[in-house]
Formats: C-alpha cells, structure tokens, sequence
C-alpha cells in the first residue's frame, strides 16, 4: 500500500425498505447506513462487483 491506490466514493440514494435482504446486506457491506451516508472505499473488484449488485440504490463517484 502505497498511498496510490484509486478511491470510489459510494453514496446511498435510496432507501433500504422493501429491498431483498441480500441487497440491504450488501448495502450495510459497503458501510452504507441511511439514506445520503456516503463512504469512500478503494476500488477494487469486489467492491466494483457490490456496487453493481445494487446499482439502482446507489450513485458511485470516482
């Protein structure tokens, strides 16, 4: 780790309620608590693959 690595920002947009319950585990995955908490994270594959699984419930940010 040497200081470079790429971040994402991830913030979420939607609620959580009436959502499959994989998907809100995921959100929480993220760090993702309410609506508009945002986290930033490095971009990695699997945080990439995460982000796709709930794409409808999120806005990403390089």
């Amino acid at each position: 780790m040497t200081g470079n690595e790429k971040k994402i920002k991830v913030t979420l947009i939607k609620s959580l309620i009436g959502t499959k319950r994989s998907h809100r585990a995921t959100a929480r995955g993220l760090g993702l608590r309410g609506i508009n908490s945002s986290v930033e994270l490095e971009d990695t594959p699997a945080v990439r693959g995460m982000i796709n699984n709930i794409y409808y419930l999120v806005k990403s940010e390089a």
